[in-house]
């Protein structure tokens, strides 16, 4: 199977990989949007699951992991839940880890352990130990291709950052005895500060906050009503809006079109909305005469970065709501 990835490039993978591609547990990540609420505030804003999962498979392929580590990458998200990390909220999970919860369960009962024992793989081998795949997957604040998926991803798709900028990136990154690092200092900064742009700037943009906000209200409403339960959630978003739509609750239905055409603003004085984020900090290794070394110990404009971030994502956003149309319903 041929794969063309804007970010990465043109890849030959396995017919393994093609087979779990065509799974109805990959297939359903095209219904999941990246961000949650944003695509119902922000049309623009629709990535889904399913890009992001075929971007960390193949940054894995190019980064020379093998087809195991490939196979987990495409894998990591299909426990992901309708509207992603809105759920957490709705449910209660602070860690922002539902999904990680439900893992193995729907693993289990998907197609994915077939697919795999058919090509000679166990799937609890591959799947139930992240730990193994060190390129794949690493606690913050260092590098992994997670993390640096949908960075790049995002950003660039949203026009925050260049696709020269992400090809010097990407000649710029390597692995050392297992872990992912930067060759140059100048590159680790310009990663940091994408980084930035994603979890402070875009997270907690006015309306992308708004949007999670409102639509987990919307979410628990229909909990306490009976209209949905948390089984839906392993529907696509666009079946679940279709559920709370068509149960033609008044009060359902009002909060549904607040989510259309919402004017709001950044103000700590006079706000609706106070919302804090689960605090994302990155501090990447430089390979630097054979050592890795945190880029934050080397560079005083990350560790700027760096404390600005935390100021921020512990402070939380403070959301003043100017104007809704409630004329229309998404």
């Amino acid at each position: 199977m041929k794969l063309n990835d804007e970010l990465y490039g043109e890849f030959v993978v396995e017919e393994v990989l093609e087979k779990l591609i065509y799974s109805k547990a990959v297939q359903r990540l095209k219904g999941i949007h990246q961000g949650g609420a944003s695509y119902l505030v922000n049309e623009r804003w629709n990535l889904t699951r399913y890009e992001h999962s075929i971007g960390v498979m193949l940054l894995i392929k190019k980064l020379g992991g093998k087809i195991e580590e490939q196979i987990a990458g495409l894998l990591h998200d299909v426990s992901h839940t309708a509207f992603s990390h809105v759920v957490d909220d709705v449910l209660n999970y602070k860690n922002e880890d539902y999904h990680e919860f439900i893992f193995k369960e729907v693993i289990t009962k998907s197609d994915i352990p077939d697919i795999l024992k058919d090509y000679g793989y166990n799937y609890k081998d591959i799947l139930f130990d992240d730990s193994q795949w060190t390129i794949l997957e690493q606690p913050l604040p260092a590098l992994c291709a997670d993390r640096i998926d949908y960075t790049l991803r995002d950003m660039y798709s949203y026009g925050k950052i260049s696709m020269e900028e992400v090809s010097t990136f990407l000649q710029n990154l390597k692995v050392v005895n297992g872990r992912l690092c930067i060759r140059k200092v100048e590159a680790a900064e310009w990663f940091v500060a994408a980084y930035y742009k994603e979890v402070i700037d875009f997270f907690l943009h006015p309306l992308n906050v708004y949007g999670y906000f409102k639509l987990a209200q919307i979410l628990r409403k229909g909990i306490e009503k009976g209209i949905i339960t948390k089984h839906h959630f392993l529907k696509e978003d666009k079946q679940v809006i279709a559920e709370l739509r068509d149960s033609e609750d008044e009060e359902i239905i009002c909060l549904l079109k607040e989510l259309k055409d919402v004017q709001v603003e950044e103000n700590k004085t006079d706000y609706q909305i106070h919302m804090k984020k689960k605090v994302r900090l990155i501090d990447p290794d430089v390979a630097l005469e054979e050592k890795l070394i945190p880029v934050s110990r080397i560079s005083d404009k990350v560790k700027t970065m760096n404390d600005q971030a935390y100021e921020k994502a512990s402070k939380g956003i403070y959301i003043k709501v100017n104007e809704v149309n409630n004329n229309e319903i998404i």
